[in-house]
């Protein structure tokens, strides 16, 4: 089994649904990608957080077994706080507030042991930051590195962003920003256009319509998404499903297309967990029974005799 070693944001957020409200919740795209690749192998968190990141969030960590020496805390600073507010059917949110505080002067400084880690997961934060995080890698680990985005940063950093997703192995974004980086509404013309880019595979996620797998002279694999009746709080969920992906990977010590195949059915029902409560809470008690039973439940939907 290999590690991960896992850079992105912890946050405190307020959230607001259509159903319920909850604020200053354990959040960021680090936490939640940490937590569900914690499930499959072992964790090293690379972020930063602020003088009133107590210790109690802290333990949320260990207790997964998560290496927390990536971890800077700033004594002098706030950890970073978003608000959102989500529409009635969940597939919009506004964002209310956001205080970068301790991010904004954020740059990952790897622990030597870090640097030869052989699976990395640059998770949703900006690719000038992820970017730093590879050129911190030792290059001759040559780790697969997976990568996730948002289009914030199509928008504001596309020249940085292009760069990082040319160095990736597997880049993961949704069909609304496919579109935005490819300019093809067509998501099998947007699949291949990324593929052009540099990474040898790419997820197109497609929210609760499942997500589709581009690889190497054509191959394609689509999954469905796993069935949720109690949705909560989407928040978190697309970087659960790049945490599980990768600590599956690393699991097997494995990058071949049969194997993400398998990991992202491992990645979807993990994020199903997530959506059912607030936070990192539904993610955190979940255990891997609970996800291997659904792993198996979704092989049975998606099975043609």
């Amino acid at each position: 089994m290999s590690s991960v070693v896992i850079v992105g944001s912890v946050a405190f957020d307020n959230i607001i649904t259509p159903f319920a409200r909850g604020e200053f919740l354990l959040g960021g795209s680090a936490s939640y990608a940490s937590i569900a690749a914690s499930y499959f192998a072992p964790a090293r968190l690379v972020a930063n957080v602020g003088k009133d990141f107590e210790e109690r969030f802290l333990e949320r960590f260990r207790k997964r077994n998560i290496c927390l020496k990536g971890l800077q805390i700033d004594p002098a600073g706030e950890t970073f706080f978003w608000a959102g507010k989500y529409h009635e059917n969940f597939d919009q949110r506004d964002t209310l507030e956001t205080r970068l505080n301790v991010l904004e002067h954020f740059r990952p400084d790897l622990p030597e042991d870090y640097r030869t880690t052989p699976f990395a997961l640059l998770a949703n934060i900006g690719p000038d930051l992820q970017v730093h995080l590879l050129d911190e890698m030792d290059p001759a680990t040559k780790p697969f590195v997976v990568a996730d985005t948002m289009n914030l940063w199509i928008d504001i950093m596309r020249a940085k962003l292009m760069e990082m997703i040319a160095r990736v192995d597997l880049l993961v974004l949704n069909d609304e920003e496919s579109e935005m980086l490819t300019e093809e509404r067509n998501v099998y013309k947007a699949g291949a256009a990324l593929r052009d880019l540099g990474p040898k595979f790419v997820i197109i996620k497609k929210g609760s319509h499942g997500a589709i797998l581009f690889g190497p002279e054509g191959k394609l694999f689509a999954m469905p998404a796993y069935p949720v009746e109690d949705l909560l709080d989407p928040t978190g969920a697309g970087d659960s499903v790049v945490g599980a992906l990768t600590g599956f990977l690393a699991s097997k010590n494995a990058t071949d297309f049969d194997s993400i195949k398998q990991a992202m059915i491992y990645a979807t029902v993990t994020a199903s967990f997530t959506v059912e409560a607030f936070s990192c809470d539904s993610l955190e008690s979940a255990g891997r029974e609970g996800i291997d039973t659904r792993a198996a439940r979704l092989r049975e939907i998606i099975e043609v005799e």
